[in-house]
């Protein structure tokens, strides 16, 4: 029996809306950075204050909100290679 042969070639501009759907994504990667941003700043003053008063908690507490602001900041920006590096990966699957 032979089976269908199926391709898949992924298009912004395929379906109506397209480009609303790119500047939609486009827009919400910006609000993304501007709130990792607001994060790291947040995060570091609690670590300074944390610190200087000797609280132990309160210092890690802003450790850990500055570093996971810093990795939210590198996965938005490594989004879309992602996502392109990943769709690559399972094309090349036969």
């Amino acid at each position: 029996m032979l089976l269908a042969s199926v391709s898949l070639n992924p298009s912004v501009n395929a379906l109506p809306g397209g480009a609303a759907l790119q500047s939609l994504a486009n827009g919400i990667a910006g609000w993304a950075l501007v709130a990792s941003l607001v994060a790291l700043v947040l995060g570091a003053g609690l670590w300074a204050l944390g610190s200087h008063s000797q609280n132990y908690h309160q210092s890690a507490a802003g450790r850990r909100a500055v570093m996971t602001s810093l990795l939210a900041a590198i996965l938005i920006g490594a989004a879309p290679y992602l996502i392109n590096f990943f769709f690559k990966t399972g094309l090349a699957v036969h």
